[in-house]
């Protein structure tokens, strides 16, 4: 099936609360874990991380990307620079390879009645699509390396290896950061 991809911005906001925050729960991220320090995700409540992302779509870039297929939303894709992603700037475990700005690909949810269909690769290349309409030199990952196995699904939202090298990003360094007990590693994809 064909999906399209759409930037998260303020005319899309309900779809993004559908895909993000289905349900009325406390605990609900929002996709912001990467967003905000470690510190200011923890302080705030759920509602005011859905306050928090109700900003970032009415700011340009906005902060993703969402999938739709037969018109429904169907997932949804975390990207931006780098340098908007605090908890990542500042990560042991998840080291800036070099100075370039890049911008990064950092999350994936894609609804369950969707799964298994490439929505989330098909939002890989629009994010790749999306950096590059934003001028970025290079589009960065920090997806799960399965191998050989299978990772669960709710670990695999960083995305996993073989569908960033199927998009042509190649693997930089092997980080200390793991999903679901397998290495994360750094993949780029030069843009310019």
């Amino acid at each position: 099936m064909p999906v399209e991809i759409h930037p998260a911005d303020a005319g899309r906001w309900d779809d993004l609360r559908a895909v993000l925050c289905p349900t009325e729960n406390r605990q609900t991220c929002w996709c912001l874990a990467w967003r905000l320090t470690t510190a200011e995700y923890n302080r705030r409540t759920a509602d005011e991380r859905g306050e928090v992302m109700r900003a970032l779509v009415d700011a340009d870039p906005p902060p993703g990307l969402l999938a739709y297929v037969d018109g429904e939303v169907a997932g949804w894709c975390n990207v931006g620079p780098r340098a908007d992603m605090d908890r990542l700037t500042g990560s042991r475990t998840i080291p800036a390879v070099d100075d370039v700005p890049v911008w990064s690909v950092v999350c994936f949810v894609v609804r369950a009645s969707h799964r298994r269909r490439g929505v989330a690769e098909a939002l890989l290349l629009g994010a790749v699509e999306h950096a590059r309409g934003y001028g970025a030199p290079a589009i960065e990952g920090y997806p799960v390396d399965p191998e050989g196995g299978r990772v669960n699904p709710s670990l695999a939202y960083v995305g996993t290896m073989g569908m960033f090298e199927r998009a042509g990003f190649r693997r930089l360094l092997k980080t200390e950061a793991k999903s679901d007990r397998r290495h994360r590693w750094v993949v780029r994809l030069d843009l310019s």
